[in-house]
């Protein structure tokens, strides 16, 4: 086994709560390191959003990971010293500030090419550094909602739905930012320049955001929220309910998977049914509802079991964490006091391991200084100043 891919890379990270700590923490995950950046004030207040050991919570400990811990007040001019000091070494810099902030602060993307040619500047926001949104506040809701994401999502006739998961902080924030960095970094090492990656989470949703906007663009109109061939239009592409309260997920969307859906239900008939919209739909809709619902859940996963036509149930997340195919792949790991996931992917040559628990406020400010080539007394006078 070798280190991991990112072993010998930098990362400034001056990102709290979710989207850009979870884009770090996969760099974390794979070997860079990350040095969590805060300030003397409230700092990562995702420490207290929730219950955990020792009054740290969930949350914090699992998406800071792997990271160590630097407690710094950019506002004051020592402070800004010490940061750019820092970014004559480091590789990425990666911050969520509303635009503009940063170059007040004097750690702006010009400021640090300035002392680091090679730096990748990656700043997260939710409308990206231009246009008339630019400087709005934001959360998921607001993103998805904005980008078309959030009006599809929900039943026919009924309201939007809000998805449990964050499309927007996760997909956009995190995601695509690691994305952005590592294709940056890729090209910096190649040319010895790095760039500035704006990333706009709207953006990221909305440009996922496909089927409708391939429908839009194809038939004129985007599809009635919840009538869509992937969100309920087509009753081969459903969640059914059974009897004990529990649901399956039924997608046997192909032909020939359809066919063996029938077969193992002793519905031929239903066969010519494949792909029906509208009436039909309906109506076949209102039979599976009926037959879904006449047994178990668990007596439909059996049925099912060894018929590859794309059935499941429709797992909790204790159950899913608890599956033997997510046991088999080692998604989840025990460190810092709770059951934490692994990263979602494998490489060869390479075993994933938390390394470090996500550190407690400026732990490691006089490691990290003392790496950078600050001497004791330097160290000593940030302290007496509060700058560390």
């Amino acid at each position: 086994m070798s280190g991991g891919p990112l072993t010998g890379v930098r990362v400034l990270d001056l990102t709290r709560l979710l989207p850009g700590p979870v884009a770090t923490l996969h760099l974390a995950d794979l070997g860079a390191d990350v040095i969590k950046i805060e300030d003397h004030g409230a700092g990562d207040y995702a420490r207290i959003l929730g219950e955990g050991p020792e009054g740290v919570s969930v949350f914090y400990r699992c998406v800071n990971r792997n990271k160590r811990g630097l407690r710094l007040d950019l506002k004051q001019p020592q402070g800004r010293a010490v940061f750019l000091r820092l970014a004559e070494s480091a590789d990425i810099v990666v911050e969520s500030f509303r635009p503009g902030v940063s170059d007040k602060l004097g750690i702006g993307y010009e400021a640090l090419r300035a002392v680091n040619s090679r730096i990748v500047y990656c700043a997260i926001t939710g409308y990206g550094q231009t246009g008339p949104l630019a400087l709005d506040a934001g959360h998921d809701l607001n993103y998805i909602g904005f980008a078309g994401v959030l009006d599809q999502i929900g039943a026919v006739g009924g309201p939007p739905a809000i998805p449990n998961l964050q499309f927007g902080d996760l997909l956009g924030g995190a995601m695509t930012a690691v994305m952005g960095m590592l294709a940056a970094l890729f090209d910096a090492q190649r040319t010895g320049q790095g760039r500035l990656v704006d990333v706009a989470m709207s953006e990221a949703a909305l440009t996922h955001n496909l089927f409708p906007f391939f429908a839009l663009q194809s038939e004129g109109r985007v599809p009635a929220r919840g009538d869509d061939l992937l969100s309920g239009g087509d009753a081969g592409y459903a969640v059914y309910p059974t009897a004990d309260g529990r649901y399956m997920a039924v997608a046997p969307l192909e032909k020939k998977f359809w066919d063996l859906f029938c077969d193992v239900l002793g519905r031929a008939d239903w066969k010519v049914l494949h792909g029906s919209r509208g009436a039909t739909a309906d109506a076949l809709r209102k039979d599976l509802t009926a037959l879904f619902a006449s047994r178990d859940q668990a007596y439909w996963q059996a049925r099912f079991a060894a018929a590859d036509c794309c059935v499941t149930p429709v797992l909790n997340v204790a159950e899913a964490i608890d599956h033997p195919q997510f046991l088999a792949r080692n998604m989840t790991v025990r460190a810092d006091g709770i059951r934490q996931y692994t990263p979602p992917l494998k490489l060869s040559r390479w075993a994933f391991a938390v390394q470090r628990v996500a550190p407690s406020v400026g732990e490691h400010s006089e490691e990290v200084l003392r790496e950078m080539g600050f001497g004791t007394d330097e160290i000593c006078a940030l302290r007496q100043t509060a700058v560390i």
